[in-house]
């Protein structure tokens, strides 16, 4: 197999589209939480915002599955050459942190919603939050790439490779 020199079109569309989907997911967070309290209170509360916020993270679990499968088959580039050991190892654990969360998060919604376990549902967002912290972690290092480094690292998630 030749050297991956930069994302596919498709790994491309789906690091965009799951980042959107996520967005959405978040934004229908505390609607969720709502719905989540009034039914364990005995009431009927699944509205449209909860519907979408499950349905959504049904979508990302499935774009997740399609991206993960792309990746393996397919590959990644490199990071750029010359780049410090611990800050390639943070990349590189940012990355598989990602990967992971992109998978158990809808599980354990799923697994919380329609299987009734609490716990799933506390671990759901404590993985959010955390979810949260390594996307701003991701970001930071791409800008960091783009502003400082000035080594292209960003275009490879711009136009295919």
């Amino acid at each position: 197999m030749s050297k991956v020199t930069g994302y596919s079109r498709a790994q491309i569309a789906l690091h965009w589209g799951i980042l959107l989907l996520l967005g959405v997911s978040y934004l229908s967070s505390d609607k969720m939480k709502a719905a989540w309290g009034a039914i364990h209170e005995g009431r009927d509360a699944f509205g449209t915002t909860a519907a979408a916020h499950v349905w959504i993270g049904v979508a990302i679990l499935v774009l997740a599955l399609v991206r993960v499968a792309i990746r393996v088959r397919r590959g990644a580039p490199d990071l750029p050459e010359g780049g410090h050991p611990v800050a390639n190892l943070i990349a590189k654990l940012t990355h598989l942190g990602l990967y992971g969360l992109l998978l158990l998060i809808p599980v354990s919604g799923l697994m919380a919603w329609f299987g009734g376990v609490d716990a799933a549902g506390e671990v759901h967002e404590v993985m959010f939050n955390l979810g949260i912290a390594l996307v701003i972690l991701h970001v930071v290092g791409a800008l960091y790439h783009q502003l400082v480094l000035k080594d292209g690292l960003m275009d490879r998630m711009k136009r295919a490779g």
